[in-house]
């Protein structure tokens, strides 16, 4: 359910995003556009695009690379969350995590199980928190990506949705590694 304060700023967030695949590239990257057509058309900023191959060591160095960019405040990733072989996005995002949003995956498999059916349970879905930036892996459909952007994040990442979102509590995502923070 979305419920805008409109008394309330917007402010927009600098995202980036990661397709993980072994085969496509920009032009047919078709869940990465949509992802990037959407955030913009939301009023965010597009920090960064890339498209790194299913390699747990090439996810996590790029991811790596975005979390420590002061410019970045949130990734999202689409692709690889599966359970074949060559999907490691979620062991990627495990190696630079510092903190997991659990209910990202569970409220994005429920979503997904009013479209999918059963079939949403091969869907490792998943986000959390490192160095105050906030990390979403998505799988690679464009169904799964409209569903979440536009069922969970386009809400989260809105500072006016209430009674919370995750835009309200970036500028306390760091205070762990403030050494002058009680």
């Amino acid at each position: 359910m979305s419920r805008l304060d409109h008394t309330r700023p917007f402010l927009p967030v600098r995202i980036a995003v990661l397709t993980v695949s072994d085969t496509r590239v920009m032009a047919t990257d078709k869940s990465g556009a949509i992802l990037a057509e959407r955030l913009v058309a939301a009023g965010h900023h597009l920090a960064d695009r890339a498209i790194e191959p299913d390699d747990a060591d090439r996810i996590a160095a790029r991811l790596a690379g975005w979390i420590a960019d002061p410019d970045i405040d949130a990734v999202i990733s689409t692709g690889g969350t599966g359970v074949t072989g060559r999907d490691v996005t979620p062991e990627a995002f495990d190696r630079v995590i510092e903190k997991r949003i659990e209910g990202f995956g569970e409220l994005f498999r429920m979503l997904s199980y009013q479209k999918i059916g059963t079939s949403t349970i091969q869907s490792r879905a998943l986000a959390g928190v490192a160095n105050g930036t906030y990390l979403f892996a998505l799988p690679g459909s464009s169904g799964a990506v409209k569903d979440g952007w536009d069922d969970i994040l386009v809400w989260q990442l809105d500072s006016r949705h209430t009674p919370c979102n995750f835009v309200e509590l970036m500028p306390r995502l760091r205070e762990h590694l403030d050494p002058t923070h009680d």
